[in-house]
């Protein structure tokens, strides 16, 4: 078996990979590859075998633990959620899943649906994408005027950003700050070096953390975590702390930036279905759903490693070997969905991979498709005549493999 350079498919694969990605499931659903960042990886391409490796115990979080490497992410800001395995794992979901509970994220509706309106009376008024900003006062952003946005900066961006700062209780003013290092943490460009990113992660979290102690007990979850003990008096150290609150923030909202914007992007481009949805916003559940399955804002989960020499579906994967779900391929096996290349919001999504599954099944799944109901509904219903731009560039797709999506959606009403 040769191995595949994902990188000299060039900007066509990042643009849409879906058929590089049948083309491999069709000669096996595991193959050894070079990201297009260049490291070694064994990639898994089909939906039976996705759904297996997320839940093999032989495949582990944190590479420490297999390869002895501390990367500089461990050094400076700590192990979150997705670097370590039980029991650590489970100890630090237990503190912290019952903030993230379906009734809890239900009660932030009311505060979503508000930043949501705030946010579609500025795109009205032509005004940058910022809660409070209905268009009376500061100067315009970079949307480009009355009937025309785009809709990452005017809405897909500042919506999820201020409901993850407000939640945790970070000042939103520093939410343009937050975008510059998540966006390099999850999609590089070069813009900010690793060791940039990581420092002023850390530094800015350890000096707020610090903060809420001192102020004491407040109505938002950093200062929840920081109070939360276990029935056994367990509770989060700085460093735990520290990362939990950077997984948040990165993953709080970069997925559902691209959740919101790539819906918008798959509706205006069928109108049918997007007539369909406007007919009975019933739909709206489904439609996210195949939304996610279709196109959804993880394209492969993080790292997993072999922990010891491996057979994945017939193929023989190293110890120490880096191991990629592909949760975009997963979604479009034809094995698992009919005609997958196809985008239909009546079809029944369900068993779709883009949240995960088993223990690192996304925590913030919940939220997620909240903020996305609220959204796409209250977007769709404010502007009837939403439409793509048709006078805008190719879309600038986030590069790598971790996150799909576009850096911008130019719209027009």
């Amino acid at each position: 078996m040769s191995v595949i350079d994902l990188s000299a498919y060039g900007a066509d694969f990042t643009a849409n990979p879906y058929p590089y990605y049948a083309a491999l499931r069709a000669s096996g659903p595991v193959h050894e590859i070079l990201t297009p960042e260049g490291v070694p990886a064994w990639l898994i391409v089909g939906h039976e075998e996705a759904r297996a490796a997320l839940v093999d115990p032989r495949l582990v979080k944190d590479v420490t633990a297999v390869t002895g490497f501390v990367p500089l992410e461990f050094e400076v800001i700590g192990r979150n959620l997705l670097g370590v395995d039980p029991p650590d794992h489970t100890r630090l979901r237990k503190l912290v899943a019952g903030e993230f509970t379906v009734r809890r994220v239900e009660a932030l509706r009311p505060r979503v649906q508000e930043l949501t309106d705030e946010l579609l009376d500025a795109m009205a008024a032509g005004k940058a994408g910022e809660p409070g900003n209905s268009g009376q006062s500061g100067e315009p952003g970079r949307t480009a005027g009355a009937g025309r946005a785009d809709l990452v900066d005017a809405f897909a961006f500042p919506l999820p950003i201020t409901v993850i700062c407000e939640l945790l209780g970070v000042p939103t003013a520093d939410r343009d700050t937050f975008r510059a290092w998540s966006n390099e943490a999850v999609a590089p460009t070069g813009a900010l070096s690793e060791r940039e990113v990581f420092d002023g992660f850390g530094g800015y979290l350890d000096a707020l953390i610090e903060d809420k102690r001192a102020a004491g007990p407040q109505d938002d979850l950093l200062s929840a975590l920081i109070a939360t003990r276990a029935e056994d008096g367990d509770r989060l150290a700085l460093s735990e702390l520290r990362a939990l609150a950077f997984l948040l923030l990165v993953a709080g909202h970069e997925t559902t930036v691209n959740l919101i914007a790539t819906t918008v992007r798959l509706l205006l481009g069928h109108p049918e279905q997007l007539a369909a949805l406007r007919a009975d916003f019933g739909l709206l559940d489904q439609v996210i759903e195949e939304s996610l399955r279709y196109d959804g804002p993880v394209e492969t989960a993080t790292y997993r490693f072999a922990a010891e020499d491996v057979d994945l579906a017939g193929t023989a994967v190293p110890a120490g070997s880096v191991v990629l779900v592909g949760l975009a391929a997963a979604g479009h096996d034809p094995a698992r969905f009919a005609d997958p290349e196809r985008f239909d919001t009546r079809r029944d999504p369900r068993g779709h991979l883009a949240f995960g599954h088993g223990i690192h099944y996304c925590l913030g799944a919940p939220l997620a498709r909240l903020e996305a109901k609220v959204a796409i509904r209250s977007l769709l219903e404010r502007f009837p005549r939403l439409a793509l731009d048709p006078a805008t560039e190719p879309y600038t797709w986030l590069p790598g493999i971790l996150i799909r999506g576009t850096r911008e959606l130019p719209v027009v009403w």
